[in-house]
């Protein structure tokens, strides 16, 4: 393990899906602490992916110190132990200012390294993804049945589209011959090591998937296709894994022609919405996690009131 999660219990950490409205709530969160933000996005480590990711901009980052966004380039590769080892470095320096931490965003599986360390695992080995791939396409939902076979349990946990952690649920398999889920058994630490100030946004699901389909709109306007084409461009190439953020994928498959700006923008709002329901179940399983009801008319400065007074300090 790079890094004791313990380390990071004197943190505070603002989770939620896509969308859910945690940028506006962290500033004002940050500001009262007196704290400075690291970033709990797996896409937002990447320079030049900005538009998809949804980055606070510049001058939302001149509010607060912002930290882990643009840490690498999209041909790197970033594994979720190198993320803890860079966020236990960042809350030591920070803390060492005087000042919190407060970690912001909704990566599950970046929540779950920091409250409860990572399990790192075998090297990727691309051709067997590029192989498994394949299969998906060929025969749509054959992985999802393939992991359930030699992982029951991680496949009750993950959606049949979820292609990504179906794939490396397999690739731990075939190179380990043992389960992922069996050699992901951090259970949450004790309760004077744990973070204590850990807080998952909830809305509505109606209200979020409208909030959701209104960010993908907004991302069109700003430019995502552009931005993706100037990624394909870039030497190196993009890494698959950075490929695979929400919006990304489908933008290249609108480049290369294979379907038309109307069929992408509804299939990037379906994967969105269908992200944000997985991603409700991670902060559900986790019980460190405190959830923060937000109804459509809850004001950023009412949210951080409730937060404080939940966490035992004074607004």
């Amino acid at each position: 393990m790079p890094c004791d999660p313990s380390i990071f219990r004197s943190c505070w950490i603002l989770a939620g899906p896509t969308a859910v409205g945690k940028t506006a709530l962290s500033l004002q969160l940050a500001q009262k602490l007196d704290a400075e933000i690291l970033s709990l996005d797996s896409m937002a480590i990447y320079r030049g992916m900005d538009i998809g990711t949804a980055k606070p901009n510049a001058e939302e980052q001149a509010l607060v110190p912002h930290h882990l966004i643009d840490i690498v380039d999209p041909h790197e590769t970033f594994s979720t132990a190198d993320y803890l080892e860079r966020a236990g470095d960042q809350v030591r320096e920070i803390e060492a200012r005087g000042k919190r931490a407060l970690f912001v965003g909704g990566t599950g599986l970046y929540l779950r390294s920091i409250l409860r360390g990572v399990f790192a695992g075998p090297d990727a080995d691309w051709e067997l993804r590029n192989q498994l791939a394949r299969q998906v396409q060929a025969e749509p939902g054959s992985l999802h049945r393939q992991l359930a076979e030699v992982d029951a349990e991680l496949a009750r946990k993950l959606h049949p589209n979820d292609e990504r952690r179906i794939i490396r649920g397999l690739e731990v398999f075939q190179l380990t011959g043992k389960p992922l889920s069996k050699q992901q058994l951090q259970g949450a630490l004790p309760p004077e090591q744990r973070a204590s100030r850990v807080f998952w946004l909830h809305r509505d699901r109606e209200d979020l998937y409208e909030r959701i389909n209104l960010r993908v709109d907004l991302m069109i306007e700003q430019g995502l296709m552009q931005e993706v084409k100037t990624l394909l461009t870039r030497q190196p190439p993009i890494s698959h894994t950075a490929l695979q953020g929400l919006g990304y994928k489908e933008a290249v498959d609108y480049l290369q022609g294979k379907q038309d700006l109307a069929a992408t923008i509804k299939e990037i709002k379906l994967r969105s919405r269908q992200f944000a329901k997985r991603q409700h179940t991670w902060f559900r399983n986790l019980e460190e996690c405190q959830e923060i009801p937000v109804e459509q008319m809850s004001s950023p400065g009412n949210l951080v009131e409730q937060i404080l007074k939940l966490s035992g300090e004074t607004p």
